[in-house]
Parts: C-alpha cells; structure tokens; sequence
C-alpha cells in the first residue's frame, strides 16, 4: 500500500551509505557508529518517542516500511535500530518519572532489552537489587538504558512477569555476540550485579498489554500509546524478514540477468526454471506485505480508536505476522538455491540474505512452530498453552 511517509523519503537518502557499511558491521559484529549516526540524523529513533520529548510518534505502518527498506540494506542494523525505536514504545508506558529519567536531559536517548524473565532480585527499600546475565541485548553498544525481565512475587503467592529499566552505568556488555546470521547487530549479553531498582523503574508486563501500566493516559491526544506493547514491539521483526524478501528478489534479478552457466554458456536469465521461481518467489512475497499490511493497520486502527484487543485478535495479530515471515523465508530459499555457488563466498549479497533471513524466523515472536500453536488453540476455543510465549 502506498501511503505519504516523509520518514521513509528521509531515510532513503541514508540507505546507499548503509548498505555499504554492511560487511563492516559484521566484521565489528555490532552496528557500525556511523549507520546509528545516519539513522538519528533523519529522526528514525524519534519514531515511537512520545511527542512531550520532541518524538513523532508515527504510525505502526509507517514504521513498519521503514524497518523492511532499513532491512533491505543491512538487515543487522534494522534489528539493533528496530528495537532502539520500539522500546520507546514500551519506555512510554511506564511512569511519567521513569520516562524523564531516560528523556528529560537527553531525548535521544535509547534502550536496549533483554526480556525473557531470567534476572534475579531481592526486595528492598523502595524498589529491588537486580542480578543477572542478560543475553539477547540487540544494539546494547548503543544505548544508554536497559530494559530486562524478571519474575516477581506477588502478595497472592502468584508471580507477576516484569520489566525493570536499569542504566547503562549499572550494567557491563560482554562481548560474546558470535553468530551465523544478523551477525552485526550486537546482541550480546548485559552482566548485571547488585542494581537497585527503584519502583518508578518497574512494570508489569501484563499491565502494559491491557492498559493499566503507570504511564497509561499521560498522553491522551497519542494515536499510538493506546496499544498493547507487544505487537509494537514484534511488528520490527516481521518487517525485517519482509526487506531481505524484497532485497532478494532485485539481487535474484540482477544476478540472473548477466549470469551465464560455466559450462554450457548458456544464458540463465531467459530460462524458464529461473523465471518460474522468480515468478512464485514475487507471488509470495507480494502476499506477504499485503497479510503483513493488513495487521499493521488494524493495529494502527485499534490505537487511534482507543480499543484494547481482544486475546483473539492479539493471537491472530502475532500468528499473521510470523506466517508472513514463514513464506518470506521460502521466496528467499527458492531464489538462492538458484544463484549458483559463486554466492556462497562471503562477500556476497545473497549468502548475507539467505542467512538474515532465516534468523528472521528464529525469534520466539515469529517461530512459526509456536504461532500455530497458539492460533489452533485460540480457534479450538482452549485456554492458552502458558509454556507458549
């Protein structure tokens, strides 16, 4: 769907240079300090960064466009900058104390995250001591705060999942991020160790996703903040596997078009087993932005209306999404299987591709395995499966 969108226009300009920078990021194995200059310099991280701190606060959908053509370029560097850009969502949920701690003095401050509830804690005074190593930390080199996830005891004996924001002073990153795709974004690991945490900094996740969290309603005319965090935050990744898609396809063109067999000298580009998967390959793809759209709007609809989602919709919501990542996945296998063993070497384009994505697909948001199982049991009317995410 074609739709105004001046951040997008903004970044193409920046696109050229950073797809350059691609083999760079992943020789340092981080995303480069000049790709994270260029994306701030057209405003990118200000996307989702509430309006009060000079933010945009832009449309899922316009969002999204820019993640797949960020993705297209240097898909390590939309995964780190994607999330820089949704936490800010997340962040603008929480209390309007904690938000001018990240944002008061520094607006274009970020965060980096590590989600799943592993840290430790100990009660105390006003907040809590946090303790952990914390993997998962996409572009963590480049932010100044930290989001992590804990389980915490709750007065009925229960646990609640949790999200404290910790800075980047308390944390040390460790330089373990060794990977075989999206090598440069620089997810590594944050050791933590006798944070205090105080309670402003601290979240329910539940709270966020039904909106009840401390920062709900500080920005009542927000056609964005009236959302769930959760599908903000992994509508980033679906993006993602949607630009290499697309990127493929003009590399699969471009290389086909020229390219002669060793042997035979016959010309690749006008036979018919090429144009066929070319053909489907688009077919899938194209299926896949318009299923992908479609979510991203209704998303986008739901926010500016004000209306929370039902379990329903939110299970058909993220299961969209990961179906869409699933088939962009195959137009991508179909197309490189074809290209011949000259794009294997690493300096290649393609191989980059082919191996992005598929980690795409790798996150437990879009592992497709877990989506169907959430979406069948969601159609066959049981209770959720609270060993799926």
């Amino acid at each position: 769907m074609k739709r105004a969108n001046p951040l997008l226009n903004d970044l193409q300009s920046v696109l050229p240079q950073i797809a350059a920078n691609a083999s760079k990021a992943e020789e340092l194995k981080k995303v480069p300090q000049e790709n994270i200059d260029l994306l701030k310099s057209v405003g990118l991280h200000k996307a989702f960064l509430p309006k009060a701190y000079g933010g945009y606060e832009i449309s899922l959908p316009e969002f999204c466009d820019c993640i797949a053509a960020l993705a297209g370029a240097c898909c390590s560097t939309a995964w780190a900058f994607s999330l820089l850009c949704t936490h800010n969502h997340q962040l603008a949920m929480f209390s309007k104390q904690m938000q001018d701690d990240i944002w008061g003095e520094n607006p274009d401050a970020t965060a980096s995250s590590s989600i799943a509830p592993f840290g430790r804690y100990e009660e105390t005074e006003g907040g809590i001591i946090f303790n952990g190593d914390m993997k998962w930390s996409s572009g963590c080199d480049h932010a100044e705060w930290a989001i992590v996830g804990f389980l915490r005891d709750n007065p009925e004996g229960a646990k609640d999942y949790c999200f404290a924001v910790i800075p980047r002073s308390d944390y040390t990153i460790l330089e373990d991020w060794d990977a075989m795709a999206m090598k440069g974004s620089g997810t590594k690991t944050l050791a933590i160790k006798d944070a205090f945490v105080p309670e402003h900094r601290i979240q329910k996740a539940k709270d966020m996703m039904e909106g009840k969290s401390a920062g709900y309603g500080l920005y009542p005319d927000s056609k964005i903040f009236y959302a769930p965090y959760r599908p903000y935050f992994a509508s980033g990744f679906a993006a993602m596997g949607l630009g290499v898609a697309e990127r493929m396809l003009k590399v699969f063109k471009e290389i086909t078009e020229t390219r002669v067999r060793a042997y035979t000298g016959a010309k690749v580009g006008a036979a018919t087993p090429a144009l066929m998967r070319l053909a489907e390959s688009t077919h899938q793809v194209m299926a896949a932005r318009a299923f992908m759209e479609k979510t991203w709007e209704e998303h986008a609809a739901f926010a500016e209306a004000k209306r929370y989602p039902t379990r329903e919709e939110l299970a058909y919501w993220r299961t969209n999404q990961a179906y869409s990542v699933k088939i962009c996945i195959e137009a991508v296998d179909r197309l490189f299987n074809a290209l011949g063993a000259n794009q294997w070497y690493l300096d290649k384009e393609a191989q980059r591709l082919f191996r992005d994505s598929h980690m795409t697909g790798a996150h437990a948001y879009t592992d497709y395995d877990v989506c169907a199982q959430i979406l069948g049991r969601e159609i066959m009317g049981l209770e959720p499966d609270p060993t799926l995410l």
